[in-house]
């Protein structure tokens, strides 16, 4: 989820990394697993993979720091770094992309109480089935999805993070969720 008031923290962060380049780490650690994730989803790349792309980004984000508009969120402008450099990697790898798999701490989570387990199976293999139909989708799809509904983030905020004005960003949420609800009839869900 995007900070909403969490934002001046990040400028107080990165006004401290650009007189301490050691700070830095805490703004990696705060976005690192949102980055990451958000790769995964919109990608369908590996877990490792991600993380490499991720260590990219932030790489490229700290070697921009000194051009980042404080007057924007932090969070939006590296998003729209994860944007680009995860475009830019699924472009290159496409053709070898595949599903995440099932994570260990999900599998725990599964197991760890009994008494709903039903509920929590059937509810998993739901998740599993959109997450399937979401990875059928385009990529410029799949990616205003997660943005807009897994990271909650508004139509002015994807506007920045894939540089689409907010009419088209509101067009592409509209395609994608019709070809997701095709995609999602198909699976006869």
């Amino acid at each position: 989820m995007p900070e909403k008031e969490g934002s001046n923290e990040d400028i107080v962060l990165v006004q401290m990394t650009l007189e301490n380049p050691a700070i830095y780490t805490d703004l990696v650690k705060k976005y690192e697993s949102k980055i990451i994730n958000y790769i995964v989803r919109i990608s369908g790349v590996r877990r490792e993979e991600a993380e490499d792309i991720a260590q990219e980004i932030f790489l490229k984000a700290y070697q921009n720091l000194n051009a980042f508009d404080q007057k924007r969120k932090f969070s939006s402008w590296l998003f729209s770094i994860a944007h680009n450099e995860t475009i830019s990697y699924w472009r290159k790898h496409k053709k070898e992309m595949g599903m995440p798999d099932l994570e260990d701490d999900e599998i725990a989570y599964l197991l760890k109480d009994d008494f709903d387990i039903k509920e929590k199976l059937d509810e998993k293999a739901l998740k599993e089935e959109v997450q399937q139909a979401i990875n059928k989708l385009d990529f410029k799809y799949r990616e205003v999805l997660q943005l807009k509904y897994l990271n909650e983030y508004s139509y002015e905020e994807i506007s920045d993070i894939i540089k689409k004005p907010v009419n088209t960003v509101g067009t592409l949420i509209n395609r994608a969720k019709k070809q997701l609800k095709k995609e999602m009839e198909g699976t006869n869900l």
